[in-house]
């Protein structure tokens, strides 16, 4: 009986810390907000992925302590920050280094640029605390001097397939659209049957891909994230080097959980699809497609409810069909002050929304207090409810962000309390 693997795996990425694992006789892991490898041969070295700017110089000691070796090629599996950041710093200690990227990379650094502040902002409630461990621990460590985050030019673009050998070791470069970018690219060593997929199926393995995240990004299709999932199970790999945390080994265990994972993902997309062709309404289709026991995958990444409006909104845009006023840029907010008069004063709004938290009802408390949170001077009533139902939302959640969006609410609500 399948015991699906999401279970015996972390899902939380952290920063990059001090210390490598050797994974075989010839490839090194340096774990950081995304994994970075080193692939040795006798010719000189091969590292996938720079680590974050700041994450360079951990990732440089961790390798260097198994290799002096020069380094000869850095693959890029994504454009992602936590990829290209440290693609400078590589550069300037190891003349010559070629840079290898899918050939999408160029538009998505340029694409994550253009939002670099907007995407801080909205990232910093799930990151804040770990940039701040992180920096506690380099500055344990007598590091303090950091690169800044590179946006590289790539040398060489892969635009289907690429091949190379060095020190005997061949190297396949499959470039593939997946759960994160538009610019996945798969390693592929085919001698060893081990595949280096980067985040090409979402953060965690054997998890549901986050189809959008609430930090806020371009939708990802779930068909081509499907696509993704059989391009790595046609390979028959027997190691999997995932963009986060240990190795998954194994090629019966990891044909099962890729069929899995995209059998999963095309399930919700169809039930989606259906529904939408039924009429059936959105929170509908939320609240009601789940998987079937036989397609179990984890939550804490992506959720399928979260998947379902993805895919919902990705096929529609954001008019639902249900109210005029969403064609209008007034929000619900704006007549705020009307339900309080017409309910006879906030703390009654509160007092139901109490009765909603004493039956365990904490989204519905949340849509009512949300009438008078922003209310000046604040209610205490009001806060302490809030906090109270974001309290209760957290004991049924495991999902990554979910969980740190909670915490940070719990957190800002505080700080207003009188």
């Amino acid at each position: 009986m399948r015991q699906p693997i999401y279970k015996t795996r972390p899902v939380e990425p952290n920063p990059a810390r001090f210390g490598g694992q050797r994974i075989n006789d010839f490839i090194v892991m340096s774990e950081g907000f995304s994994n970075c490898y080193l692939l040795q041969t006798p010719a000189g070295s091969i590292q996938v992925n720079a680590g974050m700017g700041i994450e360079a110089p951990v990732h440089r000691h961790n390798f260097d302590a198994f290799s002096p070796a020069p380094l000869r090629y850095l693959v890029l599996t994504q454009g992602h920050v936590d990829h290209v950041g440290g693609v400078a710093y590589f550069r300037e200690h190891n003349p010559g280094l070629t840079v290898i990227a899918q050939s999408g990379n160029t538009e998505h650094q340029a694409y994550d640029s253009r939002l670099a502040a907007f995407r801080g902002n909205r990232s910093a409630f799930a990151f804040t605390d770990k940039f701040a461990s992180a920096f506690e621990h380099y500055g344990e460590q007598g590091l303090t001097d950091f690169p800044a985050q590179d946006v590289p030019q790539p040398d060489i673009l892969v635009d289907d397939r690429h091949t190379f050998s060095l020190g005997g070791l061949d190297v396949e470069l499959i470039a593939v659209a997946g759960a994160e970018t538009n610019d996945s690219l798969v390693v592929w060593l085919p001698q060893h049957k081990i595949c280096l997929t980067g985040n090409l199926f979402g953060c965690p393995f054997g998890h549901f891909p986050n189809l959008v995240t609430i930090r806020g990004d371009r939708y990802r299709d779930a068909l081509t994230v499907a696509a993704a999932v059989q391009v790595v199970l046609d390979l028959g790999a027997e190691t999997i080097l995932y963009g986060h945390h240990a190795p998954v080994q194994g090629r019966e265990l990891i044909a099962s959980e890729l069929t899995v994972l995209r059998d999963a993902i095309l399930y919700v997309h169809d039930e989606t699809v259906r529904g939408m062709n039924e009429g059936t309404p959105l929170p509908t289709l939320m609240a009601e497609i789940r998987l079937p026991p036989e397609l179990e995958v984890g939550e804490g990444y992506g959720k399928v409810s979260w998947s379902v409006r993805a895919i919902w909104e990705n096929y529609a845009g954001w008019f639902k069909h249900e109210s005029t006023t969403e064609l209008y840029p007034q929000p619900r907010s704006a007549v705020n002050s009307d339900l309080v008069e017409l309910a006879g004063g906030a703390q009654r709004i509160v007092a139901r929304a109490q009765e909603k938290l004493a039956d365990g009802q904490y989204v519905e408390a949340l849509h009512l207090l949300d009438i008078v949170l922003p209310a000046q001077p604040p209610l205490p009533d009001a806060i302490h409810a809030a906090i109270a139902a974001h309290e209760g939302l957290l004991q049924d959640s495991a999902n990554f962000w979910l969980s740190s969006w909670l915490r940070n609410q719990v957190k800002v609500l505080r700080a207003q309390l009188p």
